[in-house]
This record gives structure tokens, C-alpha cells and sequence, in this order.
């Protein structure tokens, strides 16, 4: 019998990608154990960046992505990393090992996150926008995985939570191999051959080009927020309703419910709109937030979850627009050279971010404002283009 299709990518999707912030879950404890300050958090975020970017150039620039079975692929990376992401949690000691293993995990990632983008298309092309919205608000909700896990292990120790994502992610693996790959996107006899690099050439297309530029200046704002949130919010009123894992846990998991929505408007509007809605609101927190940083903790709530709603409900309707964009023989290399584009960018703000927010303190919410409101000026040819349609 065979799984249903877009629920078992969606929740392997949130399986496997909750390695991606599991040791931002322990960082308290890490700073403790190891002596280190957050911008050594930053730089083990930072490390599963670079190695998330290295595995996606491999895959566009050598055509991998579209040579072998999405879920093959999908399957072995997940165990892979696994197995790096426990090794983190039991034999890591500091940061020179710990940036290693870090690296591995997000080399691993590489497999995972693309390639499930590539299977929801694979499988149901005519609801791309949607199912893709349903496995980026999965991919938000890993993210807060692991300070769920952190919250509702209580005294836990730190190595407890990252084996716990270590064991989600093998069940991923298994979930994608039953599935198997869609009958969609299947390399036609005639299609020119998968070269080295061919798939640069999809920077030349007008809408995959406003589409990837307008990803990247949205990905200068997201992971960096996510890195910080618990640095944020610890300083706040909030720590008088919760602690801050449970707080990082709602304001990031949220970003699930924000995808899920826009996913259902996008059937409405389309995904250029619901993009732009949701860069244009995440880009007001961002400007707003060092002004309501000492408001009471329920505004600050009710602020913040807006935030985090807003701040990923764009993400899907990135990878949808760019895969209608494409010829269907490279939509897994160009998504994969998307990510690996995007995620450079990442570094950068990451890096910057978690070095200067202790003497920023709430107005490192300003560095993240480029991004989005970049964001909106690359996305205003397809705005044209669609009500001129």
C-alpha cells in the first residue's frame, strides 16, 4: 500500500530537518560546558551553513540532483546526517570538533531539504505553491524542534535532545525510501544532456532571476532571526511567561502556520503577492522591534509571533515560482543552486548578527532590515507582470 504522498514528504521533511538548529537548542549549555560566548554558537550555526551550502553547489553544478532518485538521495543523506549530528551530541568536545561535525550535518542537509522541494514537484506538480507552503512550514517547524524537545525533556542533558533529532531522522529516511519518487519531472528521451554547470544558464530567465533575488534577500533576514531569537528574548519581559526554549519554540514553529496560510491564499492569489504580503510585514517588525523590546510581555508576545509567522510564510513560494520557472530536466540542480546561493547569504548575517548583538542588544533588528525590503523591490517585475495579466 503505497503512503500518502504529500503528508509522508511534509512530516520527513519536519523529521529531517530538525538536525539543522539542534545544538542552537543546548546553547546555553554549551556556553556553559565549553567556555564559549554566542558568537561561538553563531559559528557552529554557521558551519551546518557552509556545509548545507558546499553539498547543494555539488548537487546543481554536477546535475546529481536530477542524475539519481530524489528519495534514494533524500534517504541516505538523512542518515547521514544522523549519524554526524549524533556523533556532535557523544563525541564532540569543544569548538574544533564540534565545527566539524557541524559542517557534516549540514552537508547532509544538502540531500535533504532540495531534494524533498524536488519530490513534492515530482509528485504534484499542479499543487506546487501549496504542498511546497505545507513542507517549508515542516522545515520551520524542525527548526523548533529540537527547543520543544529541550522544553519537554526538562532536565534533560544537552545530548538528549540532538540524539532525539538523530532517531527522527532515520525515521525520515525510511518514510522517503517507501515512498519512492513521483511519475512528474521524469528526464524526457530528448532532453539535452546534464553538463557541468548548465544550470548557471537559469539566471537568464526573467522570472527564475526575480524569484532567486528576491529568495535572497529574504534569506539575509531568516536564519539570522531564527539564530538570535533565543538571545532576544532572553534579555525581555517574556521570561516572565515561560522559558526561553519555550518561547523560541513558539515564536519559530509558528513560521509553520504562517506557510500553511499563505500556501492556502497563494490558491487565490498567487505566490508572488503572498510573498511579497509576507516580506513587507516581516520587514516592519524588523524596523519596530527595538521600539517594542521593553513593552509587557503579552505585546511582546503577540509581537513577536507575528514576527516569526511572517518572517518564513514567503519561503515556499520562492521554490514555486523558481520551479515553474525552469525546464523541468534541471528544476532539482537550479532549486539546489538557489539554496546554496541563499544560504551563503546566511553566513554573512548570521556571523555579523551574533557578533555585535551583545552590544546592539534590540537593534540588531535593524541589520536584518535589508534583506526583506530588498526582497520586495526584486519581486515588484512579477507584481507588474501579474496585474498587467
Amino acid at each position: 500500500m503505497r503512503l500518502p504522498v504529500v503528508p509522508t514528504i511534509v512530516i520527513a521533511q519536519l523529521f529531517g530537518t530538525s538536525l539543522w538548529f539542534s545544538a542552537n537548542a543546548a546553547a546555553g549549555d554549551l556556553i556553559r560546558a565549553w567556555g564559549v560566548g554566542p558568537a561561538d554558537i553563531g559559528r557552529l550555526t554557521n558551519a551546518v551553513q557552509l556545509g548545507f551550502i558546499v553539498g547543494t553547489l555539488g548537487f546543481a553544478l554536477t546535475g546529481l540532483a536530477d542524475r539519481f532518485a530524489a528519495s534514494r538521495i533524500f534517504a541516505v543523506c538523512a542518515v547521514l546526517g544522523a549519524l554526524a549530528n549524533a556523533g556532535f551530541a557523544l563525541m564532540a568536545s569543544g569548538m574544533g570538533s564540534g565545527l566539524v561535525l557541524r559542517f557534516l550535518v549540514g552537508l547532509s542537509l544538502a540531500g535533504v531539504y532540495p531534494l524533498g522541494m524536488k519530490l513534492v514537484v515530482s509528485w504534484v506538480p499542479e499543487r506546487a505553491g501549496h504542498a511546497l507552503a505545507q513542507l517549508v512550514g515542516m522545515l520551520t517547524l524542525g527548526t523548533a524542534l529540537p527547543h520543544g524537545v529541550k522544553l519537554a525533556g526538562g532536565q534533560w542533558p544537552w545530548q538528549a535532545v540532538l540524539l532525539t533529532a538523530s532517531v527522527l531522522a532515520l525515521v525520515a529516511a525510511v518514510m522517503i525510501f517507501r515512498l519512492g519518487d513521483g511519475p512528474h519531472l521524469k528526464r524526457r528521451d530528448d532532453a539535452p544532456p546534464l553538463r557541468l554547470g548548465r544550470v548557471l544558464m537559469a539566471f537568464r530567465i526573467p522570472t527564475f532571476r526575480a524569484s532567486a533575488l528576491a529568495y535572497f534577500g529574504h534569506q539575509w533576514e531568516l536564519y539570522a532571526m531564527w539564530t538570535l531569537v533565543p538571545l532576544l528574548v532572553a534579555g525581555t519581559s517574556l521570561t516572565t511567561l515561560a522559558p526561553v526554549s519555550g518561547l523560541s519554540f513558539a515564536i519559530i514553529g509558528i513560521g509553520a502556520l504562517g506557510c500553511i496560510a499563505g500556501g492556502f491564499v497563494s490558491r487565490r492569489v498567487g505566490s508572488a503577492p503572498v510573498a511579497a504580503t509576507a516580506l513587507t510585514v516581516s520587514a516592519l517588525c524588523c524596523a519596530a522591534f527595538p521600539w517594542l523590546a521593553d513593552a509587557g510581555p503579552w505585546l511582546l508576545l503577540a509581537f513577536m509571533l507575528i514576527w516569526g509567522a511572517s518572517v518564513v510564510a514567503d519561503s515556499p513560494h520562492f521554490s514555486a515560482m523558481s520551479a515553474r520557472a525552469c525546464p523541468p530536466e534541471i528544476v532539482g540542480s537550479a532549486l539546489a543552486l538557489q539554496n546554496a546561493l541563499g544560504f551563503a547569504v546566511t553566513m554573512v548575517s548570521i556571523a555579523w548578527g551574533t557578533s555585535v548583538v551583545a552590544d546592539w542588544g534590540s537593534k540588531v533588528s535593524w541589520l536584518l532590515l535589508p534583506g526583506p525590503v530588498l526582497g520586495v523591490i526584486a519581486l515588484l517585475p512579477l507584481l507588474r507582470k501579474r496585474s498587467a495579466g
